[in-house]
This record gives C-alpha cells, sequence and structure tokens, in this order.
C-alpha cells in the first residue's frame, strides 16, 4: 500500500503537542522581527497527532531500502556495511561536543587522533604525509590537482594539461577543469587496461600529471603500473591515483611504493561512515615527500610528544577547508582501522576480492562479461544480450526491487554498453551473495521468457516506474491539498 502524505491524513485543528501559556513577559513579535520578514497568514502545514507522526514515519522506513534491511551490489561506492561501534563512538559527547575554536591545549585528544589517523593512511598508502582537511573525493582531487600545480609552479612551469583513461570517474576531468587544467582522454585497450602506446603519444612537456584509478573502473588492476609511472615521471609529470578503489588495495598494496604521487583517500567509503544520500564524507590526500611542503595549512605535526597544527608553511597550497576537516568522519575512520589493526584491513582487501570474483563467475553464464581476467573488488557486466531480446539495462535494474534488491551501477563506465558495475564489498555472506545471482539469473530467464515484465517492473513496489527524464527536466516538490 502507498503510504499517503502528512498532509493527506491532516485534520484540522489536530495537534501533536500541548504547552502550557507563557508566564514570563514577551515583546510583540514585530519588536523582535522586522515586519518585513513575517507572515500574514499561517504556513500551510499538516495538523496531526504524534502517533500519526511515529507511525507514518516509521512505516516509510520499512518502506525504504538501507544496508541494515538488504544488500547493495554497489558496495562503498554508494553503501556499504560499517559496524556500529564506529558510530556509538563518533557520538560520544567528548568528541562530538568539540567546537573548532577551542585552543589547541583543550582538543589534545581530538589532535591526537587527528594525527595518528594520519600516520596510518601513510602507512596503508605509502605515502610520506597526509592532509585531513578536504571534504570528500571530488574536493580530494581538486586539492591533489591543486598540489600538483603548486608543485610546477615552484619548479617555474605549471604546465598545462591533465591526462585520463577514458574510464575515469567523471569528477577526475572536473577537477581537473577546476583547478584551471585543460583534459586529455585516452584510450583503454581491449584487455580493460590503459593503452601504453596512447600514453607515450600524448606525454609531452606541457603534461602536469596523469590521473588514474588504480584498479580501475572495470574492477581490473592496471598491470603495467610501474612502466606508466616511469612513463609519466621521465616527461617530467606527477602520477595521481583516485583512490575510491582503494577498498581492493589496502593492506596489500602501496600505491606510493609503485610510483603514485598523490593519492585521495574517501574515508566515507573505504574506512567507514555510511554515506548513501550524499554525505557525509572526507577526503584525505596523501603525497610523496616531494610535495609535503604544498599541503594545505595547517599540517598536524609531533612535536615534542605531543601533536599540534603547524601553521607556517610558505609553500602551502592554503586552507581548501574550514577548520580542520569533516571531524565526525575521522573518528570512525579511526575506530575502524583501531579495531581491524594490520591483519584486519589487509582481510578486508581479501574479502572484498574474493566476494566480487565468486559473483561475477556465478553470472558469468547469463551475461556478457567484456573482460574475462580475474576482477578486484568489483566487476562489470553487459547487457548486451539481454538487449538483443527487447530488455535493457535499466529494465533489469528495476526488476531487482521486486527481489528486494537495490540496484548495482548501471551505464557506467561508459565504455561497456549496457553496463552493470557490480561491488558486493567485503562483509556480504555466500548466503547473500547466492540470493542475488539467483535474482539475477531469474531476470536474465525472463528477458527470455517474459520481457514485457521487466519493461513494466518494479511491480510490487509502492510506486511503480518513474518517467526518470521528466522528473529531471520538470522538477515539482510542492504538495498542493486538492480542495
Amino acid at each position: 500500500m502507498a503510504e499517503p502524505l502528512l498532509f493527506e491524513i491532516s485534520s484540522q485543528g489536530r495537534r501533536g503537542y500541548s504547552l502550557s501559556d507563557l508566564d514570563v513577559p514577551r515583546k510583540p513579535l514585530d519588536e523582535m522581527i522586522p515586519a518585513s520578514f513575517l507572515r500574514r497568514e499561517d504556513a500551510p502545514l499538516p495538523e496531526v497527532s504524534e502517533m500519526d507522526v511515529m507511525r507514518h514515519f516509521h512505516r516509510l522506513s520499512a518502506k525504504n531500502h538501507h544496508v541494515d534491511k538488504g544488500f547493495y551490489p554497489l558496495g562503498s561506492c554508494t553503501m556499504k556495511y560499517n559496524p556500529k561501534i564506529n558510530e556509538t563512538l563518533a557520538r560520544l559527547d567528548g568528541l562530538a561536543s568539540l567546537h573548532p575554536f577551542q585552543p589547541e591545549e583543550d582538543i589534545a585528544g581530538a589532535l591526537q587522533l587527528m594525527g595518528e589517523l594520519g600516520d596510518y593512511l601513510c602507512e596503508i598508502s605509502g605515502m610520506a604525509a597526509v592532509t585531513l582537511q578536504p571534504a570528500a573525493g571530488a574536493h580530494g582531487e581538486m586539492t591533489g590537482i591543486k598540489i600538483m600545480r603548486a608543485f610546477h609552479e615552484w619548479q617555474g612551469n605549471p604546465r598545462k594539461t591533465i591526462i585520463l583513461p577514458d574510464s575515469a570517474h567523471g569528477t577526475n576531468p572536473a577537477s581537473a577543469t577546476i583547478t584551471g587544467y585543460d583534459t586529455v582522454q585516452i584510450q583503454s585497450t581491449e584487455a580493460g587496461l590503459v593503452d601504453i602506446a596512447d600514453l607515450k603519444a600524448h606525454l609531452n612537456e606541457d603534461v602536469a600529471g596523469f590521473m588514474l584509478t588504480n584498479p580501475n573502473t572495470l574492477g581490473l588492476f592496471e598491470t603495467q603500473i610501474e612502466e606508466i609511472a616511469r612513463l609519466v615521471h621521465d616527461a617530467g609529470a606527477l602520477l595521481y591515483m583516485d583512490g575510491a578503489n582503494l577498498n581492493a588495495l589496502m593492506g596489500l598494496v602501496q600505491p606510493g611504493k609503485i610510483g603514485f604521487d598523490i593519492l585521495h583517500f574517501n574515508l566515507h567509503k573505504t574506512f567507514s561512515t555510511p554515506h548513501g544520500g550524499g554525505g557525509p564524507g572526507s577526503g584525505p590526500v596523501g603525497v610523496v615527500s616531494r610535495l609535503e611542503q604544498f599541503l594545505p595549512s595547517p599540517v598536524i605535526v609531533k612535536r615534542d610528544g605531543a601533536y599540534a597544527c603547524d601553521y607556517d608553511r610558505p609553500d602551502s597550497i592554503g586552507k581548501i577547508q574550514s577548520f580542520y576537516g569533516n571531524f565526525g568522519v575521522m573518528v570512525r575512520a579511526y575506530v575502524y582501522l583501531r579495531t581491524l589493526g594490520g591483519e584486519g584491513v589487509k582481510r578486508v582487501s581479501k574479502n572484498a576480492i574474493i566476494n566480487a570474483n565468486y559473483l561475477m563467475r556465478r553470472l558469468e553464464p547469463y551475461f556478457d562479461l567484456p573482460h574475462t581476467q580475474h576482477a578486484m573488488h568489483e566487476f562489470v557486466l553487459s547487457g548486451d544480450r539481454q538487449k538483443e531480446l527487447g530488455v535493457k539495462t535499466l529494465d533489469m535494474a528495476k526488476r531487482l526491487l521486486d527481489y528486494g534488491f537495490h540496484a548495482p551501477t548501471i551505464y557506467f563506465p561508459l565504455i561497456v554498453h549496457e553496463a552493470l558495475m557490480i561491488e558486493p564489498t567485503e562483509t556480504e555472506s555466500k548466503e547473500t551473495l547466492d540470493a542475488f545471482a539467483e535474482a539475477m539469473i531469474a531476470i536474465a530467464r525472463e528477458a527470455e521468457t517474459d520481457p514485457e515484465r521487466l519493461h513494466e517492473a518494479p511491480l510490487t513496489t509502492p510506486v511503480g516506474r518513474l518517467d526518470e527524464g521528466l522528473a529531471a527536466r520538470q522538477l515539482d516538490v510542492n504538495y498542493m491539498k486538492k480542495a
């Protein structure tokens, strides 16, 4: 059943509260607030009881899909399970009630937490130093490219161009452009990896850097990464790693040890913080030693056994986020890493890789698999086989709702036709993976026997298939109650 709006269950005069009459003197409202800001009539709000409100939102929460309720086959890209202890400790009053204007001597514990978190990220990444300021992944990208520009300016030439592969996340060219660079796209090989010949053809004295996700968005590790790093460095450029897929490497590979100069982390993806729905996030940036001087100010350093903020950094790119960054996300990441320890971090990556490859091989007979080599923590199927039967990837994604699963990322990366990018993450059990695989297999069979059912999906949700294009073009979020 569709849940009615609060406006639809509203009844004139009904209230969800009871307040005593005010027994202290009060100035007239128009003396406290300028008349031009006062309403001429009451806001048309729903009038409902406390019980109505409670039950309404409880029923809505039961209809909503969330990670505690069901599987997200796009994992850390949108929502993976994170231990509840991380949430509990981030809400401790001594952490949650801190104020950024407090003097440093009053926040020694917070500075220690941030300093040690930075040390852990350096150990995981193989980088020499880290800034925790960036607010999220794309903000970290922008920070990394600004550091790249500062380095080249310091050498006397800011250069003009950033190279990206055709499998890059869309934020990569956006971050490069907003930082003042032109972007050049190079091709992937049929194996889904960087085309070394195409990279060589575009490397010159104008190139500031090469932005690369490793493993890439096809879920494949760039096995020729050391040659890529040598070519980029020989051209006087820097190698940037988009850390969106670090969930497959942490504890196994240190990007700073295989040629990367700059790396942004997604604490909200890889290191715990539920971020479905757009936030919150945190995108620290790690750099090799020759770039450390350009990190945003302040940098948290250890002096005489205690952590402090270092503002004396003449070559810094400046402040890129108010105060210290998104501290609550850092607390969750800190708890996550302290709980896991070094061996636990390694197991996370191994489990993510095993889960992805198990699911890929289960689904391989029923869908096209453009790249058949073993994947890392995610893999990309193609719905081309089903499209020949008149069923689009979008139809299959909608049908998954009827089976109780959230859809995976679809139509990305763009270099795979009718793409389904599936990332199960490390915490999902074999039973959950098998249930999802059986649902996908059933949908693939429906495409052969009953394609019209897929065109109409979802069939069991309170709201059927929406015209998403129309909704994007004609946004209307205002409710008008019928007379």
